[in-house]
């Protein structure tokens, strides 16, 4: 009988249709209006630090609008200060050090947890360096992220070749590792109306401190639509220690 890790290795995604992937630019920019006029509850924030990491081919101006959200909270909020996302450089884990190294340092100036917080393949950053160096890290929250389907079921542009330039294809281990959560709490935004990468590949496996929540919006809008906006105040405010998925009536109108 085959493994649940061999079964999710065997199952195979499928991009989104055309259609939604046409319509994405579109749709995010009414999402981003309607982001400007509505009423987003704010959170009582600790102060801890957050990092967000933007998507593929995104950079500090795309999750300005997020950022001010989660500094208007009540937290300290942190740009990766990477530049534009193009994808890691040379070797992943070596790349990843100097992702791990700033994250540790915001732990060490503050002497608290940080929180990461990924968009699309910023998702996956967040997810391994939260492996790497679990006890600097308090939560991790993803976007969009296609953990479980980074070799297909995408229109990202060949993400795969990103991760490991120097194979035509994502080593079977690498691709496992990337879909297994990270010691840490881990909440899972996805859309089924994403029309980038296909929301069934952004499903966190289910573990006790793990939780999928999905929305309604498109891909690019996730990082400025109230709902995923009010789904991250709730998840930054639980006390450090006292992570629980979230609940029904926690979810505000």
């Amino acid at each position: 009988m085959p493994t649940t890790t061999q079964a999710l290795a065997a199952t195979t995604f499928q991009a989104p249709s055309l259609g939604l992937l046409a319509t994405e630019p579109l749709r995010a920019l009414l999402e981003y209006c309607a982001a400007q006029v509505a009423a987003t509850p704010k959170a009582d924030g600790d102060g801890h630090p957050v990092v967000v990491y933007p998507g593929l081919g995104a950079g500090s101006m795309t999750t300005a609008h997020l950022r001010n959200f989660i500094k208007d909270c009540g937290f300290t909020v942190h740009d990766w200060e990477g530049g534009v996302n193009t994808g890691p450089e040379g070797v992943l884990d070596d790349w990843l050090g100097t992702l791990d190294d700033r994250v540790m340092q915001l732990h060490a100036q503050y002497g608290r947890k940080v929180s990461l917080i990924g968009w699309s393949l910023g998702g996956v950053y967040a997810r391994e360096i939260a492996k790497r160096c679990p006890d600097c890290v308090r939560q991790v929250i993803t976007l969009g992220t296609p953990f479980a389907a980074l070799a297909h079921g995408n229109h990202a542009g060949s993400v795969f070749k990103l991760l490991n330039r120097e194979k035509a294809h994502l080593p079977p281990d690498l691709e496992a590792r990337l879909r297994e959560p990270p010691p840490v709490p881990t909440t899972a935004v996805y859309s089924k109306s994403d029309g980038i990468v296909c929301w069934e590949g952004c499903v966190e496996k289910k573990t006790r401190r793990t939780e999928s929540i999905e929305v309604h919006t498109s891909h690019l809008g996730m990082v400025t639509h109230p709902e995923v906006l009010r789904i991250i105040a709730n998840r930054l405010s639980l006390p450090e220690g006292k992570w629980r998925p979230l609940r029904p009536r926690d979810r505000l109108a």
